[in-house]
């Protein structure tokens, strides 16, 4: 297991909130300019999937500064809710929500993503960017997902993978591993955060292997989409029927 803060007797989940914690003012700034915007973009292609849904109540998990719960608005729904376990996340994505006057559409709640605070079959669809790396027990976050989405409905997992083909494998790792972390330093003040990044990315099971633990938790119909020569993945899944 990888975790951010290497010499600190706490557990994964517990460095998580905390790492996000010192960086949420600079999140948002880093978070767009070292992808250089791609991410929006990669947000934009991960919504119009959900469209045909017609998604009514969306969770979205590990929500962060409300990034991807602002974009789940293209789907028209009643409401979107966001759940997070940083605090200092948060409260950067309640101001954004309330500066744009949506805060009747959305709304954020500090929340474990492994012991989702909602009842069964709650939501339409559940949406995670760049967010089950982090999870302490992926499996058991995962689940929770099946549990508090509708028979029928959708997850939608948004995250980082590993392109195998020269030469975007080299020009990412070079970048991932040498750039991406020297600029996170200098602008968010955090040693390890953004060192931890590509490490988690590195540690984490991608492509076909993240699809077997996804149906291992319940889903079914599931799929990859691959982004930008597999840079980051789109991965969708049903729950099945009852």
């Amino acid at each position: 297991m990888v975790n951010p803060y290497k010499d600190l007797d706490k557990g994964k989940k517990a460095q998580v909130e905390l790492m996000f914690n010192n960086i949420a003012k600079k999140y948002d700034f880093l978070n767009h300019t070292l992808s250089m915007g791609i991410d929006r973009l990669w947000r934009k292609k991960a919504i119009k999937l959900l469209k045909p849904l017609k998604p009514k109540k969306i969770l979205d998990i590990a929500t962060g500064t409300g990034d991807f719960a602002l974009a789940n608005l293209k789907l028209n729904p009643d409401k979107v809710i966001g759940i997070d376990i940083s605090t200092e996340m948060l409260a950067v994505g309640r101001k954004k929500i309330a500066k744009k006057n949506l805060k009747h559409k959305i709304e954020l709640f500090e929340g474990d993503s492994e012991d989702i605070q909602f009842d069964d079959n709650s939501f339409d669809a559940i949406t995670v960017a760049f967010g089950v790396r982090n999870f302490e027990n992926l499996e058991k976050g995962l689940s929770e997902m099946n549990r508090v989405v509708r028979p029928g409905g959708k997850v939608l997992v948004l995250e980082f993978s590993k392109p195998r083909k020269f030469p975007v494998k080299q020009i990412y790792n070079f970048y991932f591993f040498r750039i991406l972390p020297f600029w996170g330093r200098m602008f968010s003040k955090d040693a390890s955060a953004y060192t931890y990044l590509p490490e988690s990315v590195d540690a984490f099971p991608d492509g076909n292997d993240f699809l077997k633990i996804y149906e291992n938790c319940g889903f079914t119909d599931t799929k990859q989409i691959k982004l930008s020569f597999g840079i980051a993945s789109i991965y969708i899944g049903s729950k099945a029927m009852q």
